[in-house]
């Protein structure tokens, strides 16, 4: 058990190790698919661009402790809601992000994404 220890504390990741918080991004888009498990939470939306093409966004949020502490359930987002998310680009240029906050477009309810973005050093 304590050998599988390193391998579990190398998988949980620092923001600034992935994104860059002087590259924020605002998409809206719908939610495809929600993974509510720790070390944190991820969601996937498409996103129409112009000319109608759609692009698949990954975006991570806090672990599922911080996000209750902010106001979510797991039941909050759904496959099918119309999200806007406000958050940081991933440094590999690929369509990832880390979710600032997310506000569900049908209702206006807007949340934290219980992002470590402020932890930053």
């Amino acid at each position: 058990m304590l050998l599988a220890a390193p391998a579990a504390m190398l998988a949980h990741h620092s923001f600034a190790a992935e994104y860059d918080a002087k590259k924020p991004i605002t998409l809206k888009g719908t939610v495809t698919k929600v993974d509510w498990m720790n070390p944190h939470v991820y969601f996937y939306i498409d996103v129409e661009e112009e000319g109608g093409k759609v692009s698949s966004w990954a975006f991570e949020m806090g672990p599922p402790n911080g996000l209750q502490r902010a106001g979510w359930t797991r039941n909050t987002m759904q496959v099918g809601d119309e999200v806007i998310v406000e958050g940081s680009l991933a440094k590999d240029g690929s369509k990832q992000g880390n979710a600032r906050s997310v506000t569900m477009a049908g209702t206006g309810k807007k949340l934290g994404g219980a992002s470590s973005e402020g932890n930053i050093p």
